[in-house]
């Protein structure tokens, strides 16, 4: 049975009210909650450490909202994890102003002490926030995993278009979330 090391973290991101259920409401968003929840859960049992990273915009002072428009503004409900996948006592939370989880917080840092060296990422949206931190995450010298069944993107074509240059810009191991809970984490 292969074995998925214990340095291992799944990071959720951005699962939250706004590009759930608010403003970008995305069915397909939705439909990937209970196989990052089931993911978590099995992660949990096997010890390995959760990491939630969330957008918190400051009000009018962002650039995404030239992109984007307001969305997810800290300390607001679109702020918050949605309640499917609500942290629990002893996972993490890391704040985030930019697409990549890496930018401008201490993720890494986090990361480095928690000595994890492979980092499992999950979450919204495909093309923009998880390639961004996975751009990061290679950089930085993490492998990567992507269960492909709890990632997703606005539509079909994004998400296939994304999880093409995931395998070609940073070679992650892409897999499924049943998958990897066949499999014994240690």
């Amino acid at each position: 049975m292969r074995r998925i090391p214990l340095k291992t973290t799944v990071i959720v991101i951005d699962m939250i009210n706004d590009f759930v259920t608010g403003v970008f409401k995305s069915a397909r968003a939705a439909k990937i909650i209970p196989n990052i929840k089931a993911l978590l859960d099995y992660a949990r049992k096997q010890g390995v450490p959760i990491v939630y990273t969330t957008d918190a915009h400051l009000p009018n002072v962002d650039p995404e909202f030239d992109v984007w428009g307001s969305h997810a503004v800290a300390g607001t409900w679109g702020a918050e994890i949605v309640d499917e996948l609500k942290p629990h006592k002893g996972d993490f939370r890391v704040l985030k102003r930019k697409y990549s989880a890496f930018q401008g917080t201490d993720l890494d840092q986090l990361l480095r002490e928690l000595k994890v060296d492979t980092v499992i990422l999950t979450g919204v949206v495909t093309d923009i926030c998880i390639q961004h931190t996975a751009a990061d995450a290679f950089f930085r010298g993490y492998k990567i995993i992507v269960p492909k069944d709890c990632v997703e993107a606005v539509d079909a074509p994004t998400q296939e278009a994304a999880m093409k240059y995931l395998r070609k810009a940073y070679r992650p191991e892409i897999t499924t979330s049943n998958e990897l809970m066949k499999k014994k984490w240690t």
